[in-house]
């Protein structure tokens, strides 16, 4: 069974036929548990990424905005949701907007 798995994995030519392989067709709660999980790790890279290009640590951005360090932590290794308003407030303390694009 692995070895087909393998097999369909090695004749996938797109980015999508390869997570359709190996996580599920879009829908399924294998791929959206997959998609869930990339929207959180890319938040969380991006978040690191500004506080890293402000030049602040986590301690510095957590007093900007009123929060612990080990919060900012969390969010940044992805182990923590963030609600919306405390999501604009983390980057208005970078000193970026945040704009949310509906699909």
């Amino acid at each position: 069974m692995e070895t087909n798995k393998d097999e369909r994995i090695m004749n996938c030519t797109t980015l999508d036929e390869l997570l359709d392989v190996q996580y599920g067709k879009v829908g399924t709660p294998e791929r959206d548990e997959f998609d869930k999980e990339t929207q959180a790790f890319c938040l969380a890279a991006t978040l690191k990424e500004e506080r890293l290009r402000a030049g602040l640590t986590q301690e510095q951005l957590a007093e900007r905005i009123g929060t612990k360090k080990t919060y900012i932590s969390r969010l940044e290794n992805g182990k923590a949701d963030v609600q919306l308003n405390t999501l604009f407030r983390i980057f208005e303390g970078l000193g970026r907007r945040v704009s949310l694009t509906i699909l």
